[in-house]
């Protein structure tokens, strides 16, 4: 009989370190049948000052080959009441512990400096993180905001390991001017377990399987529009498309005169909208006719030349790309995640069984976007029940679109892990 894999979460808001490390561990402990092999925490920044001391007080308690963690602005896991709870500004330790047979668990910390240059070959890559493409690695990331070149490592990472999945997010901290912390712990690390810099990570093969729910919250406004003309991340022309098609007989023009003439089309709460939460989706399937929600890149509108009529957005654009215009709102980012999760949940069936999962989501979301706590993990727990979860709210979001990893903002992303 195959042993079976197990996960668990704990979450204390204990304010003492001690009493809240204490109380984890003797959940998980009493949560699992054996010893587990992987521990991901994540920690709030009302510890802080406690940073140094929580690997040695975690690993005396719960002696795990392989932990990682982050410190962040809000923690994600389950109370002692088994509800599972987001915890925003206040002392708060998360806890996901697991038994995987069966998998490989390869941890490892990875700095700025180490990072290849893109041109180099997708071998340097595979030396940097120890694991051969064709073990089809899945990752778990957690990188710090300002030092870890995060866009480089995905990219790098999406080139070496292209069959993988990349999920995670950027540490965070609830209080100006508190360091961001990473925790790592394995085998054979013998240098610090708490880094200020960089990413620490692990990459899981074997008998699992990774997947990923990334709602980035946002809906498309007007008509799909193909770049015409477009120098790095700056839009110049648009032209429209009828029916699926470029319509040849429509003339480029200017992106903030097509925006003009959409804001027309809006009703006043839209049009009031788009003052302050505007957003351009890039879409990702170069082949699919009909595009909707899930099918777009949502990227930050960085400005407007009202001379030239140009946009300046937060990633790179070329012509011959699809872009359509996207709301956010609390209600759009509840409908866009609900959508997602009753898509995922029709997909795997009613015996669909995961093992556990983390969630990464944005600072801006929480009580802050939607008026009440805990939105986003119990609408996660209506559709995929059962499943322990714990995460983090974060500085960015990592997570695939349309085949490829981004890093994303305003985002909820879920990793889903499960037996094959």
């Amino acid at each position: 009989m195959t042993e079976r894999m197990q996960w668990t979460n704990a979450l204390s808001t204990r304010p003492s370190l001690e009493t809240a490390i204490a109380e984890v561990t003797e959940r998980v402990q009493q949560s699992l049948s054996g010893n587990p092999d992987l521990g991901v925490f994540f920690i709030s920044s009302a510890y802080a000052t406690d940073f140094p001391r929580v690997m040695p007080l975690m690993l005396e308690k719960l002696p795990l080959p392989v932990l990682i963690g982050c410190g962040g602005g809000g923690v994600i896991g389950t109370d002692d009441r088994s509800q599972t709870i987001e915890v925003e500004g206040d002392p708060a330790l998360s806890l996901s512990v697991a038994q995987l047979p069966g998998v490989e668990i390869h941890p490892f910390h990875v700095s700025a400096e180490e990072i290849p240059d893109l041109d180099s070959s997708p071998e340097a890559w595979v030396e940097l993180i120890g694991v051969p493409p064709q073990k089809n690695p899945q990752f778990i990331l957690l990188c710090d905001p300002f030092t870890s070149r995060v866009n480089d490592l995905i990219e790098g990472l999406d080139f070496a390991y292209p069959g993988s999945v990349k999920v995670g997010g950027l540490a965070s901290t609830q209080t100006m001017g508190v360091q961001s912390a990473l925790f790592y712990h394995s085998p054979n690390h013998s240098g610090p377990s708490l880094y200020r810099e960089g990413t620490v990570g692990v990459a899981l093969s074997g008998n699992l399987i990774l997947e990923t729910i990334v709602a980035q919250g946002c809906r498309p406004i007007g008509k799909p529009y193909r770049v015409s003309q477009g120098e790095r991340n700056i839009i110049l022309e648009l032209t429209e498309i009828e029916d699926g098609n470029e319509g040849i007989a429509s003339s480029s023009r200017p992106p903030l005169e097509v925006l003009r003439d959409l804001l027309q089309t809006l009703d006043d709460k839209d049009r009031e909208l788009a003052q302050h939460s505007l957003f351009i989706g890039i879409a990702r399937d170069e082949f699919k006719s009909q595009l909707g929600r899930g099918d777009f890149l949502i990227r930050n509108l960085l400005g407007v030349d009202p001379r030239k009529g140009a946009m300046a957005v937060g990633d790179r654009i070329r012509p011959g790309q699809r872009i359509q215009f996207h709301l956010r709102d609390s209600q759009t980012s509840a409908e866009d995640l609900e959508f997602l999760l009753e898509a995922y949940q029709k997909e795997k069936g009613t015996s669909f069984l995961g093992a556990g999962a983390l969630m990464f989501s944005c600072l801006g979301r929480g009580e802050a976007l939607y008026g009440v706590p805990n939105f986003d993990s119990k609408l996660f727990g209506r559709y995929l029940h059962d499943i322990p979860l714990g995460g983090f709210f974060c500085n960015g979001e990592i997570g695939p679109v349309g085949g490829r990893t981004f890093l994303h903002g305003y985002t909820s992303a879920f990793a889903i892990l499960r037996r094959p």
